[in-house]
This record gives C-alpha cells, structure tokens and sequence, in this order.
C-alpha cells in the first residue's frame, strides 16, 4: 500500500519450497488448502468447498498413456490436441480468476475506505451537536443566574426552585421552562436568542448525525459483504492457479515427449521433470535462507543503532545536557519503544509480536497517492510499513484466525487475523505463492503466517501493516508501543 524509498531488492522466489508446502498441507484442512495458493498441491483436490472449474475434474494423461501414444500416430496426435487443450484451460481459467479476485479485492478496498470515511462522519457530527448543545447550556445557565436572582429579590416564582434543582435538565427543557418568564426573557434577550439558536443547531446537527451513522451502518455491512466476495475469488483463483502449478509442468513435459522425433525416451523427460522441480526447490530454499539472514542482519542494526542512542542520550542527560539539547535528537525511529520488544516473531508478555524485521520506512497519516501498474492508492497511509528484504517472514502479530487471505486491490496478497479482543491486524504486499497459512486457520503468535514481497500498489519490498479497531483502521505505531513493541 506505499512506496519504499530504498527497493530492499527485486522478487527473489524466496517462497516456501514444496517439501514445506507438504507440510503446511498435511495439518490444514480442505478449506483451509485453498487460501494457500501456488504453496499446496492439495488445493487441487475434488470435495474443496466451492466449484472448481470443470476441466479440473478432467483426467490427466499419465505417463503410461504418453508412452502407448507415442507408438502409434494417430493416438499421438490425439493426445497431443487433448494436452494442448488442458495447458490452454489451465491457463484460461488462472486468468480468468484472478481478474474476477483483483475486481472484487479492489471493491473491497473502496467499501472499507467508504465505511471508515462514514464513521469519522458520523462521530464529526455528534462532537458538533455535542458543542452545540453544551453551548446552549452554557446560555441557558447565564439566564438562571438571572431568574435565581429575581427569586431570592422576591421577584419570582416559588416554582423557581424545581428549575434550579434539576441540574441534568436538557438545554432544551431548560429553555423551555425559561421561556415561560416573559419579563426575563425580555430583558435578556439577546442571550435567549443564543441559546436557542445553539440548541436549535444541536438538534440539527444531531439529525445529521443520526443519518450519518445510519450511512455508517450500511457501509459497514457493504463492507463486510464485499470482503467475503473478494475472499471466496481469491480461493477460486488460488485454487485455479494451484491446479496450474500442479499440472502444467508435467503437461508440458508429456507434450514435448509426443512431439519428439528422437531417441530419447519417456523415462528421460519424466525424470527431466522431476529434477527441475529440485533445482527450484533448493534454489528457493537458498534464496529464503539468504533473505531471512540479510533481515536478522538489518534488525541487528536497527537494534544496536538504536541502543547507541539511548547510552548517548542517558549519556548527556547525565551530564547536564549539551549542544544536543539533552539528547532530544534520539527520538528516533525507535518511536520510545524499548529494544526488549524489537525484534520481529519475538512474543512479549503482552502476548503481541513485531510483525516484521526492519525499520519503519512510513507511518500512519497523510500523504499522496502511490501509482504501480497495479493501480493507485488512496490518500492516506492506514498502516505502517516495515522495510525489510524480499521474502523475509512475516509473523503473526498475536494469536488468532485467518478471516482474509487473497489478493486484494493496492494491498496485493494480503492476510487477515481476527484476534481473541476483536481487534484485526492485516499483512500486506505479500510476496507471490508467500502464503504460509490460509483462511480458517488458526495462527500463533509470532509464527510465520506470510513472506515480504512488493505486489500490489507497491514499489519495492516491505511490510504495510494495518490494525483494525470496531471494523476502523487506526495508527498501529502506539497500539504495539502499548503492548511492549519497539517500533
């Protein structure tokens, strides 16, 4: 969801490898199997909990088949037109999704932005009708002062006293009764005028509000329902692309067979097949292993710079201050967080976690829109981004379920976990086939839940994370400072 000053590197397909996917496999269920896209062949499987495409229940040509092909050219030719049909499906069907996820990603991004918009609306409009109606108070007061006056004068009303007494009275009933003393109206009139003026805006004002939080209310359920639209297209298109993945290697490698007029056998392309798969593997395998070092490598910085600064400001301090006016330079990236809570997977005794290694390279609040090929952010930064390298781990931030996981607008692949207080921390620009768990799962704190990427309206690898509050994103930065993070 923002812009990295300093691109910590390109994608580097430090994804988990396929032994890792086997075992994130083996302990979810089908559900869950499907928010973990290109990670797990078992999303692939028949009995998932939603329609897959048809060609998937399709039977795919064996390698005994290929061989029995290949000694007759008729049978060849018709299986070469059948696998070509089945690459071209596959491929048809991964776009076709994925389309449909990144439409409805992107309208739940606008109907989260619409209902947050309508909730500070809302409370906008009951503050205002609060200090209208405290204004009309205040005005009503000033003629008490002057109706207690003319009653201990022997000028008024012994009712009088039930009007002072009664200290929680509305400022419309107030002026109500007010209203009742013609010769203190009259001689105060200008100040009557005012507090019925305030309260007449108060009850407008109000109105307004109540219409607002009605408007809120929608767009909270508009919201709602078009997150789980985008979440049940992001399963179809990662389980579409899983089948893919799954297939298309060996698809490809079947059709060279029969189309080869050489010697060389079917044994040989299979066994082809299976050592490029080992090469990714431990390709990737490396490739994670160098990033989560290079990220420990940076945290370690992060943390001794940051220890630096606090001996030199107790330091100064201890001496009385200096040319660095008591050491106020150290307020620092630091945010006052101590480095106990610094490191990212670390649990807390809060039971909360950093989510990431690094340093924050933005923070929440105000700022221009971020343009990528993906598309363009709103104004406004909702979370705060933890600059670290291509796929390091992203830890969950305290224990709790999976209620988002798929592509979604600017934030790209993205993850949701709803947490035992209600409150919801969100993972974005996660890196493609990043996912470590999926939607249902239940998640620990501190365990690896994704990987840092750059998809989505990103321009280099990071982590934007969020935290979300009755349904409203607020400034992550104090709400992990609370818990004992250091960020």
């Amino acid at each position: 969801m923002t812009d990295l000053p300093e691109a910590t590197g390109a994608d580097c397909g430090c994804a988990p490898t396929a032994e890792e996917t086997r075992s994130f496999s083996s302990r979810i269920s089908r559900r869950n199997a499907l928010g973990l896209g290109v990670l797990g062949v078992a999303a692939a499987s028949t009995g998932l909990g939603f329609a897959l495409p048809a060609f998937a229940a399709t039977s795919y040509p064996s390698w005994d088949d290929v061989q029995k092909a290949r000694q007759n050219e008729a049978s060849k030719g018709t299986e070469i037109t059948r696998i070509q049909n089945l690459i071209s499906s596959l491929e048809n069907d991964v776009t076709v999704k994925q389309a449909e996820a990144e439409r409805l990603g992107a309208e739940y991004q606008d109907a989260l932005i619409a209902y947050e918009d309508a909730a500070a609306l809302a409370d906008q409009r009951q503050a205002q009708a609060d200090a209208e109606e405290k204004r009309a108070k205040a005005a009503a007061g000033k003629l008490g002062v002057l109706a207690a006056e003319q009653y201990r004068s022997g000028k008024g009303d012994a009712t009088l006293e039930l009007f002072f007494s009664d200290s929680s009275a509305s400022a419309d009933d107030l002026l109500g009764r007010l209203g009742t003393m013609d010769r203190l109206v009259d001689a105060n009139r200008d100040v009557y005028a005012e507090a019925v003026g305030a309260r007449d805006s108060a009850k407008s004002l109000a109105a307004q509000a109540q219409v607002a939080r009605d408007e809120r209310d929608k767009r909270k359920v508009e919201a709602e329902q078009k997150m789980q639209a985008a979440q049940d297209a992001a399963q179809a298109a990662q389980a579409a692309l899983a089948a893919q993945n799954e297939h298309r290697e060996v698809l490809e490698a079947q059709l060279q067979a029969l189309q080869d007029t050489t010697a060389k056998t079917v044994t040989a392309y299979k066994a082809g097949v299976e050592a490029e798969r080992k090469r990714r593997e431990e390709a990737a395998r490396k490739a994670r292993e160098e990033a989560a070092r290079r990220a420990r490598e940076e945290e370690a910085r992060r943390l001794a710079e940051e220890k630096r600064r606090r001996e030199e400001e107790a330091k100064n301090n201890n001496n009385g201050g200096g040319s660095s006016g008591g050491g106020s330079s150290s307020g620092g990236s630091s945010g006052g967080g101590s480095s106990s809570g610094g490191s990212g997977g670390v649990v807390q005794p809060s039971g909360w976690v950093r989510p990431a290694h690094g340093y924050i390279s933005s923070w929440f609040g105000v700022r221009g829109s971020i343009c990528t090929p993906s598309g363009c952010t709103a104004s406004g930064h909702r979370g705060i981004d933890f600059a670290s390298s291509c796929g390091s781990p992203i830890y969950a931030a305290a224990s709790g379920t999976v209620v988002f996981a798929g592509y979604s607008g600017g934030w790209g692949n993205f993850i949701k976990v709803r947490h035992s207080d209600g409150t919801i921390t969100g993972y974005a620009h996660i890196i493609d086939g990043g996912y470590a768990v999926g939607y249902g799962d239940y998640v620990r704190a501190g365990q690896t839940i994704a990987y840092i990427g750059s998809t989505g309206a990103s321009t280099g690898c990071h982590l934007h994370f969020e935290v979300y509050r009755g349904g409203i994103r607020v400034d992550p930065a104090p709400f992990l400072r609370a818990r004992g993070i250091s960020v």
